[in-house]
């Protein structure tokens, strides 16, 4: 096959940093108009792969041909000049600036000669709202971005890349804080640019959006490239086999829980906050794992937020162990045995530029406190070693920055944080986000071995395999209304949805 085939070729690439390669010898071809999809457990290398592409880091090895000819970017302008474009997982547009302006950002429109230019405001307007029309998308450009939803945002950075005449456009997780029907739109634009000859370069741990979506799959693991398949000819299974080198017989652990006495009981709760949760009532047992279900603006985050101390309460009562309590702050969570893994794990759960030990020990830093008001460094190392090889946390070292880490590891992390503090209810909001197969695995065990030791679980999930395969029984929200509790051994996902659009 000749290289005119392919719009992108990626031979050899190698990557090193401190204590680990990060990819080796890694080749993967990718021809126009198609939707190759690359996929891997988290830490496999597909992020390093692509941000060597995009210029932010340089290979130690190898060489990247663009259309035929050789490329070498020192940064991603030169790579956006040369038409690749790359839309993060991790938005970060200017929130106080307008559409038009954060599309055109760097670049804008000027008008004028000499010392009178001025940004041509009206090419900007015409110019945006044509982009928008080719993609069929309904955006003022003229509002502000603060005002606009993840999937608005999102639909932004599209634009701009479109707006580069792009060749290659990168999707890092595209899809991970989307509704149904925003990623149905996004699928939608996806097409329209790969009949326009787009090779779109689309990196997700969701099965079933790369088996629609995709024409080609490139599977990676450990900074290696396992292979390059058609997606026609791949399966779910298949695909989970080759991402972790083993066959997973099930996607869940065997569970041996048994839910005994209600340790948390909440009646009538209802939020100081406007259009949030009002009279929520239910309770959770002993070594019970309670899932959560419900849709996007169903009010969950909200409830246990409130729970912990994190929000403030109108009415209604919390009891632990049968006494009443009032949780104004996470303090007294914490000192009431409650610990909180938040979903957003980057935005309010890692501290990024601390290492792997610091974030261990932060929760509980005063048990390592001595007398004379000094930490106790090496006890809080031994437990932070303990913890690391406990959880199966792969990192060089307990010095290594958390933020170095995979998604799955960072998350183990933040297990092993709320678990130093020794608590009784665990709240997991999302607690596979963003997390490969092989990694959820592990999470899934560890939520399944604290509930067997009589930990309490309290777990929200927009997945609907994850609540059907980790719950003891599912509570389901819908626009901040509790309207339905299942067993979760007979719960099916038609009634979980039914429940979860019963105000709607």
């Amino acid at each position: 096959m000749g290289a005119s085939d392919f719009i992108l070729e990626m031979n050899g690439i190698s990557k090193s940093f401190p204590g680990v390669k990060a990819l080796d010898d890694v080749t993967i071809k990718i021809r126009p108009g198609t939707v190759h999809a690359l996929m891997g457990e988290n830490g496999a290398g597909k992020s390093t792969l692509m941000k060597c592409l995009f210029g932010i880091y340089i290979p130690d090895e190898g060489e990247i041909k663009l259309a035929g000819d050789r490329v070498a970017f020192q940064n991603s302008r030169q790579a956006l000049d040369h038409g690749i474009s790359m839309i993060h997982q991790e938005l970060l547009p200017v929130p106080y600036r307008s559409v038009m302006e954060n599309l055109w950002l760097g670049r804008y429109p000027i008008k004028g000669l000499g010392p009178f230019k001025l940004i041509d405001q009206k090419k900007m307007y015409d110019d945006t709202k044509r982009i928008f029309a080719e993609l069929n998308m309904d955006l003022d450009p003229r509002i502000w971005v603060r005002n606009l939803s993840v999937s608005k945002i999102q639909s932004i950075e599209i634009a701009k890349a479109v707006s580069y005449k792009s060749k290659v456009i990168i999707m890092d997780e595209p899809t991970s804080s989307l509704t149904e029907n925003e990623v149905a739109h996004l699928f939608g634009i996806i097409r329209r640019l790969r009949a326009e000859g787009v090779a779109i370069i689309y990196i997700s741990h969701k099965m079933e959006e790369i088996l629609e979506i995709s024409d080609e799959v490139s599977i990676m693991r450990d900074g290696r490239h396992v292979g390059t398949y058609a997606a026609k000819d791949l399966t779910t299974d298949l695909i989970i086999s080759k991402m972790v080198g083993r066959d997973l017989s099930s996607r869940f652990p065997k569970r041996e829980n048994l839910p005994g006495d209600v340790v948390l009981k909440v009646e009538g709760l209802c939020s100081a906050e406007t259009r949030s949760f009002r009279d929520v009532s239910f309770e959770l047992r002993k070594g019970e794992i309670l899932g959560i279900g419900g849709l996007v603006g169903a009010k969950r985050t909200e409830l246990v937020e409130s729970l912990f101390g994190l929000r403030p309460i109108e009415s209604g009562t919390i009891s632990l162990n049968g006494g009443i309590v009032d949780i104004g702050a996470p303090t007294e969570a914490i000192r009431r045995k409650m610990a909180l893994l938040t979903e957003e794990r980057r935005a309010t759960g890692i501290v990024p530029m601390l290492s792997v030990s610091d974030n261990t020990l932060i929760a509980n830093l005063r048990r390592y406190v001595r007398r004379i008001g000094l930490l106790d460094e090496k006890r809080g190392a031994e437990d932070v070693k303990r913890s690391i090889a406990s959880l199966r946390v792969k990192t060089p070292t307990a010095r290594t920055r958390i933020k170095d880490l995979s998604g799955g590891n960072q998350q183990k992390v933040l297990f092993a944080r709320w678990l130093l503090t020794e608590p009784e209810i665990l709240i997991l909001d999302e607690p596979t986000r963003g997390i490969d197969v092989g990694a959820k695995y592990e999470i899934y065990s560890i939520i399944a071995d604290l509930a067997k030791r009589g930990k309490s679980i309290i777990m929200i999930s927009s997945e609907m395999p994850e609540l059907l395969g980790m719950s003891d029984r599912i509570m389901v929200m819908c626009e901040g209304r509790l309207t339905g509790v299942l067993d979760g051994a007979t719960a099916n996902q038609e009634e979980i949805m039914r429940l979860a659009t019963q105000f709607m």
